[in-house]
């Protein structure tokens, strides 16, 4: 479908046609879901994403300028921001780590939990620091034991980059934890 076609949709969807919106659905449905299960990584996900997409694009219609650019891209943004958004909304790692440190020793008194889950939200602001795809990378590479090349492929990014990325991500943590 030519950009031109989109854009004059979203105009009838910023005027609150719904024809036009159920056209424009079906016209770049396959595309934004692509970009949502690619981000959320499962099709339950991305299924409850692409739903809060099309609501945000009916919301926001009127926003758009073509003079700004291509509609294309306009919707790929929308979809892309909302599906990190989604990820970002997830229990955080704190949780995840507290889980892991109760599984491993099951001893802890009352003050060592504490002690372990206020670390565990310390760690949580200070990773919300770092830049989200870095902060995706110190997470697959640190909890879920991603390997370099693996986390590399999956970012699109040559394997001495994500060596970079995750030794200044952890020199940044290691200053937002001793402050």
């Amino acid at each position: 479908m030519a950009g031109e076609e989109i854009e004059a949709l979203i105009g009838r969807v910023a005027m609150r046609d719904q024809k036009a919106f159920a056209a424009l659905y079906k016209r770049t449905n396959p595309k934004l879901y692509g970009v949502c299960l690619r981000i959320t990584g499962n099709r339950t996900d991305a299924d409850e994403v692409l739903q809060e997409v099309y609501v945000k694009i009916w919301q926001r219609a009127e926003q758009f300028a073509a003079s700004e650019g291509p509609a294309m891209p306009w919707l790929t943004a929308i979809a892309r921001n909302r599906s990190i958004d989604f990820i970002r909304a997830r229990k955080p790692i704190a949780d995840e780590l507290d889980s892991a440190y109760d599984i491993a020793d099951a001893d802890l008194d009352p003050e060592e939990q504490a002690i372990v889950k206020g670390e565990g939200r310390r760690i949580d602001r200070c990773m919300e620091e770092l830049e989200a795809d870095r902060a995706r990378a110190v997470r697959s590479a640190y909890v879920e034991g991603l390997s370099y090349q693996e986390l590399a492929d999956h970012h699109s990014v040559p394997l001495n980059t994500m060596r970079t990325w995750l030794r200044r991500s952890l020199i940044r943590l290691r200053e937002c934890m001793d402050r």
